[in-house]
């Protein structure tokens, strides 16, 4: 009998295991990111606060282990524009590791920071020419004098901020992303995308800017960025129309004219009061391998194949049944929740979270899609069901996985998924489920 859950079980969990009405604001999870490795992952909060876990190579299977923890960013005001700046952190992304160090990127709302993480060797003195309870000769001879030796008493991991890249943003930065070159990055905001190199803080460039010259003309805004995984010329980004960008900074240093355009059209019937909310993209991955970008919307999950423009490979439906009830939805702002996406390492599955800490597993190229819930009472994982849709999952899409184990009532809001990496080597997930880490791993 095969099995239901295609061998995903509960590997891990960290953080607090009260009841979400509970929970501190500062102490919900934010970001979730592996490093290339995969041998370490980070998170970062609303509190401003980045926590690094390690793999624990003595326990068998991927479990992982605090490494260590620090301050990324701190609340601000902003005097000139009466604007609070919160410390929340919005995207960490990993530098590639040239040393024994870790570098990694984060982001709030205004300014992106480079953190350098490492291990410090903590020394004491062992000897000196005073030794406890004995006076000290008041003319000591050269026999007596003893060179003061140190040695190694402990070690520590330090965090300092290499670089901190700031005052390039008028509006709220949503994304940031290392470029293959190793060198530079990009940070995107509402309105303009800036390119930056690492090892300069004072200076970027605008790539991208769709601010048009009459604010009431601005139609959409930049809801992602992305760069292409091996082509360091070429990036992606999504907008609250539904569309997403191809650029080749090869072109032209800025890109107004993108090179390819991928957009689903909307069935005129279907069209509503809401197409425009849930048309927006929160989230958009690229396949390892560069060919396949993931997009994700408020309902559905689609695959684009970067040589067909006119319609995404696959459609999976995620909140089909919330269809009916996007008025509730809109009311209490739950319609603006950005749920991310993420591809396997294999680019054979991707991920995507849900409502009631649900969140989806699907097979590239097939209707297999798993269900499953990250359960915080019992610190397991329930099995929520695996159902497989019925319908073809082109761009017509299906009916959505899960509304039978969503059932046809609206779903708890406070608990979700918002935030999911997938390990880059192996199939193993980290999820945010509020503030609440959970691992889970193919067995």
């Amino acid at each position: 009998m095969a099995d239901p859950d295609n061998g995903w079980k509960f590997a891990q969990c960290f953080g607090d295991k009260g009841e979400v009405d509970d929970v501190t604001e500062a102490d919900i999870i934010s970001a979730v990111e592996f490093d290339d490795t995969g041998d370490y992952l980070a998170t970062g909060d609303k509190g401003g606060r980045v926590v690094l876990f390690e793999r624990n190579e003595g326990k068998k299977g991927c479990e992982y282990r605090f490494f260590t923890e620090f301050q990324s960013h701190e609340p601000e005001f902003d005097y000139l524009k009466s604007l609070e700046i919160e410390e929340k952190i919005n995207k960490i992304r990993w530098c590639r590791r040239q040393n024994a160090a870790h570098f990694l990127i984060s982001t709030n709302d205004k300014t992106v920071k480079l953190w350098k993480v490492f291990e410090k060797s903590i020394k004491v003195i062992a000897e000196t020419n005073v030794t406890s309870g004995d006076p000290a000769p008041a003319f000591p001879s050269s026999a007596h004098l003893k060179l003061p030796r140190m040695t190694l008493h402990d070690s520590m991991v330090a965090a300092i901020p290499r670089k901190i890249y700031q005052n390039a943003h008028t509006y709220h930065i949503n994304s940031i992303s290392v470029n293959s070159d190793g060198e530079t990055f990009l940070s995107a905001d509402d309105l303009r995308i800036n390119l930056w190199n690492l090892n300069i803080s004072n200076q970027s460039f605008n790539i991208v800017d769709i601010k048009p010259a009459n604010m009431e003309e601005l139609t959409e805004v930049i809801t992602g960025a992305e760069f292409h995984p091996l082509q360091c010329n070429t990036l992606i980004y999504s907008s609250s129309k539904g569309t997403i960008k191809l650029n080749d900074m090869r072109q032209s240093a800025l890109c107004d004219n993108h090179s390819k355009i991928f957009e689903q059209e909307e069935d005129p019937q279907e069209k509503s009061f809401f197409s425009e909310i849930i048309s927006s993209i929160s989230d958009l991955k690229w396949s390892r391998d560069g060919r396949y970008v993931l997009s994700r919307d408020y309902l559905t999950v689609r695959i684009w194949d970067l040589a067909m423009e006119r319609a995404p490979v696959q459609t999976i439906p995620i909140h089909e049944h919330l269809r009916s009830k996007l008025c509730d939805l809109y009311e209490n702002d739950c319609i603006f929740d950005k749920f991310e996406c993420t591809f396997s390492g294999d680019g054979k599955h991707l991920l995507t979270g849900s409502y009631n800490n649900y969140f989806h597993i699907s097979e590239v190229g097939t209707t297999n899609d798993t269900l499953l819930q990250a359960d915080k009472s019992a610190f397991k994982a329930k099995r929520a069901g695996s159902t497989k849709n019925k319908a073809g999952a082109g761009a017509g899409g299906a009916a959505g996985a899960g509304a039978g184990a969503a059932g046809t009532a609206l779903p708890h809001f406070a608990k979700k998924i918002l935030h999911a990496s997938w390990h880059p080597r192996e199939n193993t997930i980290a999820l945010a489920a509020t503030n609440n880490l959970f691992l889970f791993r193919q067995v």
